[in-house]
């Protein structure tokens, strides 16, 4: 079996998206190897989260119905209120003292639904990582979601080397500029944040953006990531034509910017949701760029899928053993591998996010 990358309980993660939660139906997904089963409560529509399994047989509550705020088993009926409490048994008054699923602590934060598998005495939302632009006027987002066979690990290295769009995503968001660029990295282990830049000041214009600007010939380009461990990615992307002044910090006149956005949640050993999110404040009216991007950029990441779960399948057959050969680029993806064990090693312990 290849290295899994080990869980730290002890943080927030992503389980959906903020529209995914609703009255309508429930919505069953696995963090962190936990079944759980999501869904609103009627009148103030605050989200639940459940342990996903009927103590009387195991039978899936996503499988199951909504009664009120209650959830009813679609098997024998037995009934859970928002707390996990079984409030009815089929065929008799008393409910046995045991009856009762997990209840696990639920977080919105910037159009996501955030979850804690851990102790829930330590579960503080104010340590939840920001992406306020997901949630921001003025700006449009496309987003979606990718299941993936693979390590989590796996994907933190993948999103925090971008050297691999050049080969991987060429004819999208790649052009030999990337690979050929040094990186700079900085890593705050307090924090728990790793920073990989790479700023190119001649480059080509690859099809994402030229087709969704209309900028024409070479352009600046800057990729400034922040790596917030375990589960949040945010590179911020800014281009404009060469001579132009780029939108470092929004700007720029004639350079327009771009929030990438993944939350890499952790399903079980070996696999891993990949949230993915591109957000915009150009164009925003504009109703072609928004589906362009939406399908390139669902491209973008399927050939990421492919690759990894290639990857891992591949990590399966290695011998034990196996020496890895690490490099520059590698740089904040090693850094990031650092934290993740710290944070499993201290017991988990929150990181303290700068605010």
């Amino acid at each position: 079996m290849p290295h899994m990358t080990a869980f730290a309980r002890n943080q927030w993660y992503v389980a959906a998206y903020r529209h995914e939660v609703g009255r309508a139906g429930l919505l069953g997904r696995t963090v962190l190897g936990e079944p759980l089963v999501l869904y609103r409560t009627e009148r103030e529509g605050t989200p639940v989260a459940l342990h996903d399994r009927c103590v009387h047989r195991r039978y899936p509550l996503s499988a199951s119905r909504l009664d009120g705020d209650r959830v009813v088993c679609g098997y024998h009926g037995f009934t859970y209120d928002p707390t996990g409490t079984c409030v009815y048994v089929p065929g008799q008054k008393r409910v046995p003292r045991t009856a009762r699923v997990a209840a696990y602590p639920v977080a919105e934060r910037d159009s996501l639904v955030w979850v804690w598998i851990g102790d829930p005495a330590r579960a503080d939302p104010e340590t939840i990582p920001r992406a306020r632009h997901l949630d921001s006027p003025g700006w449009v987002t496309v987003r979606g979601m990718e299941p993936i066979d693979a390590d989590y690990g796996l994907l933190v290295d993948n999103l925090l080397d971008l050297s691999h769009e050049t080969y991987l995503h060429g004819g999208y968001i790649g052009t030999p500029e990337v690979a050929e660029t040094p990186i700079t990295t900085e890593v705050d282990e307090g924090a728990g944040i790793v920073r990989v830049s790479r700023h190119m000041d001649d480059a080509a214009c690859p099809p994402f953006y030229a087709r969704s600007t209309g900028i024409e010939g070479r352009i600046t380009r800057r990729q400034d990531i922040e790596y917030h461990a375990p589960c949040l990615y945010l590179l911020h992307s800014r281009i404009a034509p060469v001579g132009a002044r780029p939108a470092a910090d929004g700007d720029g006149p004639d350079g327009f910017r771009t929030e990438i956005t993944y939350a890499i949640t952790p399903s079980a050993a070996g696999k891993v949701y990949d949230f993915w999110l591109v957000s915009r404040d150009w164009a925003t009216d504009d109703t072609e760029v928004t589906e362009f991007l939406r399908d390139n950029n669902h491209t973008v990441v399927r050939q990421d899928v492919d690759a990894l779960n290639l990857l891992q399948r591949t990590l399966g057959g290695e011998r034990t053993g196996y020496q890895e050969l690490s490099i520059n680029i590698d740089t904040g993806g090693l850094a990031a591998r650092r934290i993740l064990a710290r944070l499993v090693e201290e017991g988990d312990k929150p990181v303290e996010r700068v605010r």
